[in-house]
C-alpha cells in the first residue's frame, strides 16, 4: 500500500493564536514608534498612521493562519503591499512571511507550488523596479535579497517541512507494514510448530495406543484364545508401551532443549528399525512383511524419520481398517530418493477405531515438507500408500555428473 500525502490539520482558533496576534500588534506598534521601517524617498514619509492601518490588516489575519491559511494570506496581502509601497517595514515583513509559511504548510501542495512561483516573480519584479528607478545594481541586489528572504524563503521552508512530514509518515506506514508482516511470520511459525507437534504426537501416541487397543481387544473378545496367542498379544502390548514411552521422552527432551527435528537424537527412530516394527505388526488374521530393494545409503535424519513415520502410520491404518491377509511393505533405495510403498488388504466400510483421516494428513505433510510426493487410496483390490522422498546428492556425485 503506497504512502499517502499527510492530510492538512485544521485546528480551531485557539487562545494561543489570539495572544500571538496581540503580541504582534504590540511589537509592531512599538517598532513603528521607533521608526523601524524604511522609505523609498528620504524626503517623503506618509506618516505612521497609514503604517498602523496596514499593521492592523496584517494582525487581523494571524489568528486564522492555521484554520484558513489561504484566506488569511489573501486578506493580508493588500495590507502588506500597501506597507511595501509606503516603505517596507520590519514587522510587516515578519508577519507576512509567517502567513506565507502557514499557507504553504497547512494548505494544499498546489498552493505552495503556486506561491513559490509568485514569490520568486515578485522578488525579481522588485529587483527590476529598483534597477529601473535608480539604476543601481547594488541596490537592486540588496532589495532582491531582502524580498527573497521575506517572500520566497518562507515558502521554500514550508515545502521542505511538508516533504519531511511526508517522509516521516511514509516511514511510519512502512514500519507498521513490517510489524504486521513480522506478526504474520510469527503466527505462521507458531502454526507450523503446532502442526509439527500434532504430527509427532499422533505418530507417537496414536500408533502405539492403537496397537495396544487392538491387541487388548483381541485378548478380551476371544474367550478361547490359547496361551501362545495371549503371550504374543501381551508382548506386542508391552513393546508398543515401551516404545511409546521412549519416544514421548525424546519429544519432551527436544521441547525442553528448544531444538526441533534438526537435532538427531539417538532415540529417534531410523529405517534400520523397520524390520522390528513390521515384525511386531499384525493381528490374528493379518500379518506384515518387509521387502527392501537397493543398498541403504547414508540418509539425512529428516528423511529417515519421515520414512519411518510413514511406514508406521500405514501399518497402523492397516491394523485399524484393513481386512484379513498380509500387509506388504516395500522400501526402495534409489540414487536420488527413497520410495516407500505399503499395500494392505481392503477392510469393511468404516474404521474400527476413531481417528480416521488424521494419519493420512500427517503422512502427506511429512512428504510435502521434504518436497516429496505422496498418494494413498484403493488400487487393484488393496489399499496402497506410496511416498517418494528426495535425497540430496552428495557434492562428489554432483561434481562427477557435471564432469
Amino acid at each position: 500500500m503506497p504512502p499517502t500525502r499527510p492530510s492538512a490539520r485544521r485546528p480551531r482558533v485557539t487562545r494561543t493564536d489570539t495572544l500571538v496576534a496581540v503580541a504582534a500588534l504590540a511589537g509592531g506598534l512599538l517598532l513603528i514608534a521607533a521608526k523601524g521601517y524604511a522609505t523609498w524617498d528620504a524626503g517623503q514619509d506618509l506618516g505612521k498612521g497609514w503604517r498602523v492601518v496596514a499593521l492592523l490588516g496584517l494582525v487581523a489575519a494571524i489568528p486564522f493562519r492555521r484554520t484558513a491559511p489561504r484566506a488569511a494570506l489573501l486578506a493580508a496581502t493588500p495590507a502588506h503591499l500597501a506597507d511595501v509601497a509606503i516603505g517596507p517595514g520590519f514587522v510587516s515583513a515578519v508577519i507576512y512571511g509567517d502567513l506565507l509559511y502557514a499557507a504553504s504548510l497547512y494548505g494544499r501542495r498546489r498552493t505552495a507550488e503556486w506561491l513559490l512561483g509568485a514569490t520568486i516573480t515578485g522578488t525579481l519584479a522588485m529587483a527590476g523596479f529598483v534597477l529601473l528607478q535608480w539604476h543601481a545594481v547594488s541596490a537592486a541586489v540588496v532589495v532582491a535579497a531582502l524580498a527573497g528572504v521575506t517572500w520566497a524563503f518562507p515558502v521554500m521552508t514550508a515545502m521542505a517541512v511538508r516533504e519531511h512530514r511526508f517522509t516521516a509518515q511514509a516511514e511510519r506506514q512502512r514500519a507498521e507494514q513490517v510489524a504486521r508482516l513480522a506478526e504474520l511470520d510469527r503466527r505462521g511459525a507458531i502454526n507450523a510448530e503446532r502442526s509439527r507437534m500434532a504430527r509427532e504426537l499422533h505418530d507417537v501416541i496414536a500408533n502405539h495406543l492403537s496397537a495396544v487397543a487392538l491387541h487388548s481387544s483381541a485378548v478380551l473378545k476371544v474367550p478361547d484364545l490359547d496361551r501362545d496367542g495371549i503371550n504374543r498379544a501381551m508382548e506386542i502390548i508391552r513393546e508398543n508401551s515401551v516404545q511409546g514411552l521412549a519416544e514421548m521422552r525424546r519429544m519432551i527432551n527436544l521441547l525442553r532443549e528448544g531444538d526441533g527435528e534438526g537435532r538427531d537424537s539417538p532415540a529417534a527412530p531410523r529405517l534400520d528399525g523397520l524390520e522390528r516394527l513390521v515384525g511386531h505388526t499384525g493381528r490374528s488374521d493379518l500379518s506384515a512383511a518387509l521387502e527392501v530393494e537397493g543398498e541403504p545409503p547414508e540418509l539425512p535424519a529428516a528423511v529417515e524419520l519421515a520414512a519411518y513415520r510413514i511406514v508406521q502410520e500405514a501399518l497402523t491404518n492397516a491394523l485399524k481398517h484393513g481386512g484379513p491377509g498380509e500387509a506388504r511393505v516395500r522400501l526402495g533405495y534409489l540414487r536420488d530418493r527413497v520410495v516407500i510403498e505399503v499395500c494392505s488388504p481392503l477392510g469393511p466400510d468404516g474404521p474400527r477405531l476413531p481417528g480416521s483421516g488424521a494419519g493420512l494428513i500427517g503422512m502427506r505433510e511429512r512428504a510435502a515438507m521434504l518436497e516429496g510426493t505422496f498418494e494413498a487410496g484403493p488400487r487393484d483390490g488393496v489399499w496402497r500408500v506410496r511416498a517418494e522422498l528426495p535425497v540430496a546428492l552428495e557434492r562428489e556425485d554432483m561434481e562427477r555428473e557435471s564432469a
